[in-house]
């Protein structure tokens, strides 16, 4: 199982320009194509995407550039994961995958799409209160937070 490119791009696009939040610093296309190694081109058509999903605002001119549209702490992961590509699985896979037919042969009862809801459902629980402020503190942090179960996370 893989997420695609731009989850990941985004979600590190996202972080970038996250780090300025706190000082109001808004970051450019080329500033973060240069600084995340992605093309321009990519970096532009990714921040539409989450320009468009309500996680960021752009200001043109001069002074223009990307920022946060809220805080790190009300931007949710699993969120910006639906807007970049949406879920790993859901109901409608089925019938979008039923091969040849128009229902899937397995649809009675299916062991593969139990398998996709599990693992649908473990994903779901591990970034459904995970926020871009979790994700903004360090990998031990991080990985407190989600061994944890803690809803009430510290600040850092």
């Amino acid at each position: 199982m893989k997420f695609n490119a731009q989850e990941e791009y985004g979600l590190r696009c996202l972080l970038r320009i996250g780090k300025f939040h706190h000082v109001g610093k808004s970051l450019t296309i080329p500033e973060i194509s240069r600084a995340e190694g992605i093309s321009e081109h990519n970096t532009g058509k990714i921040l539409r995407v989450l320009r468009l999903g309500g996680f960021l605002t752009a200001e043109r001119g001069q002074l223009g550039g990307y920022t946060l549209s809220k805080s790190p702490d009300e931007i949710k992961i699993k969120d910006v994961l639906i807007v970049l590509g949406g879920k790993l699985f859901d109901d409608s896979f089925c019938q979008s995958h039923s091969g040849v037919s128009d229902f899937c042969t397995n649809s009675i009862d299916c062991s593969v799409r139990s398998l996709w809801k599990i693992i649908q459902d473990a994903v779901d629980s591990v970034v459904e209160n995970l926020t871009l402020r979790d994700l903004l503190g360090s990998e031990n942090y991080l990985f407190e937070i989600v061994n944890s179960g803690n809803d009430n996370k510290e600040s850092f």
